[in-house]
């Protein structure tokens, strides 16, 4: 699967539960909506990832990307009921990194 750099680095981190160079994937001024809920700027991404990780612990599986969609599925496994489910990941870039993030 060929993904952006930027999304590589995003499972990646993910994957290592490293909160803080996952934040690094976003721009300052980076969205992220998950769980009906709004995360505005890298510092607000970073709290809201590294409780996700402390709570859930969950990893990332790629399964299917669309460049033309910027989307990713992914099988998410960790600690919470129902797992793995399966989610799809919506992202905006600019300059390199993700601008916007939801995940549904």
């Amino acid at each position: 699967m060929n993904l952006p750099k930027v999304v590589e680095q995003l499972v990646k981190t993910q994957n290592e539960f490293d909160s803080a160079t996952y934040a690094q994937c976003f721009t300052e001024t980076a969205v992220v909506f998950d769980e009906g809920k709004t995360h505005t700027g890298r510092q607000a991404i970073e709290h809201w990832i590294n409780k996700a990780n402390q709570d859930y612990r969950a990893s990332m599986k790629p399964l299917e990307y669309s460049e033309s969609e910027q989307t990713l599925t992914c099988e998410i496994s960790g600690n919470f009921p129902g797992s793995p489910i399966v989610l799809k990941y919506h992202y905006d870039f600019e300059g390199g990194l993700i601008q916007a993030l939801k995940i549904i």
